[in-house]
């Protein structure tokens, strides 16, 4: 049995839910323990359980000590059963993470599947399900994958109540290489809120104007959400290039203004535009375990976050193969698999 101790790198969530997948996916056993332990509330947390019941529900799987707050926890695999499946995080904890643990078995198993996921869309602590659906899968489908993703209603923190579908066609996937972005096609800045004043999205959009001058005024949007998926609100940036799409995302909460939100991400932007990286740092975390499985590709990326050496170190005990990021003379980083 693999042992893991959930405090080591960066000591969240991610570690969970890579193990699960690579569980189910390599047929090895592991055991947790320190889950989450660099986080302020150390322990499972509800979406935490709900993708390890997730993942015991498609795979056959038994799991010992998981509850919201345990710090140890049992993984023992069985064997991947596709078919129709739904889960409800019960909170706003996010749909796209519990996604995140069940995709990769479900695309590698031998019939298609379909998933229905309740819970948050939208919240701070993950990827929007924009950034899913337009960043990552399309990098799937280069990869051979068959994944359909349908955000159906919104769900933001702390009331959630949001829903995804999600149809997957198994297949093998084939490694591919993304090094070059290719040229910038267009840009685009959309402030989403639902049951808050509207100049809260008109302040967010006056803010990336002025951050990111350069940027066409048909570019900018607000999009009114239906008062009883609120309160909430979240500032979508997005950069297509030729062979790719990074989003960057900003959510609204308590404490923070409009403006500073919108600030941070509109930076955060600029710095990846800078940049002549392929990937940004979520989406490099989101690659690893993908690339990992095909058997090889390569990526460039910013400069690697503590999420992304973690899930490397993940992968290494599960599959035995090391995947490592080298600085190129351009600044970017070449993940790739390491030889030796």
């Amino acid at each position: 049995m693999i042992t893991i101790d959930g405090s080591e790198g960066e000591g969240g969530g991610q570690v969970v839910r890579n193990a699960c997948a690579l569980s189910l996916v390599t047929g090895q056993p592991f055991r947790i323990t320190n889950a989450r332990g660099k986080r302020e509330k150390p322990g499972l947390m509800r979406q935490h359980v709900t993708a390890i019941e997730a993942a015991c529900a498609i795979g056959g799987a038994t799991c010992e000590g998981v509850a919201v707050g345990a710090a140890n926890f049992s993984f023992t695999p069985g064997k991947v059963v596709p078919g129709e499946y739904r889960f409800a995080v019960g909170t706003a904890g996010s749909t796209g993470l519990v996604l995140q643990t069940l995709l990769m078995p479900l695309l590698l198993a031998d019939a298609p599947s379909r998933l229905v996921l309740e819970g948050g869309t939208h919240n701070m602590l993950a990827p929007p399900l924009e950034f899913v659906a337009k960043a990552f899968v399309p990098v799937l489908r280069r990869m051979g994958a068959q994944v359909d993703l349908r955000l159906v209603r919104h769900g933001f923190y702390p009331r959630g109540g949001g829903r995804i579908e999600v149809d997957i066609r198994p297949g093998a996937l084939t490694p591919i290489d993304c090094v070059d972005r290719g040229d910038l096609r267009a840009v685009s800045a959309t402030a989403l809120f639902a049951a808050l004043p509207d100049n809260v999205a008109e302040r967010e959009l006056a803010t990336v104007r002025r951050l990111l001058p350069e940027w066409p005024d048909a570019a900018f949007a607000v999009r009114q959400l239906p008062d009883e998926q609120g309160p909430g609100n979240v500032l979508l940036l997005e950069a297509e290039f030729e062979h790719g799409i990074e989003i960057v995302s900003g959510f609204g909460k308590l404490g923070v203004s409009a403006e500073a939100l919108a600030k941070t991400a509109a930076r955060r932007m600029a710095g990846f535009l800078t940049s002549d990286a392929f990937a940004g740092p979520y989406l490099a975390d989101q690659l690893l375990l993908p690339f990992a499985l095909a058997g090889g590709g390569s990526f460039t990326t910013v400069k690697p976050s503590q999420h992304a050496l973690t899930a490397c170190d993940i992968i290494a005990r599960f599959t035995g193969r090391r995947w490592a990021f080298e600085q190129q003379p351009n600044g970017c980083h070449l993940a790739q698999e390491a030889i030796g």
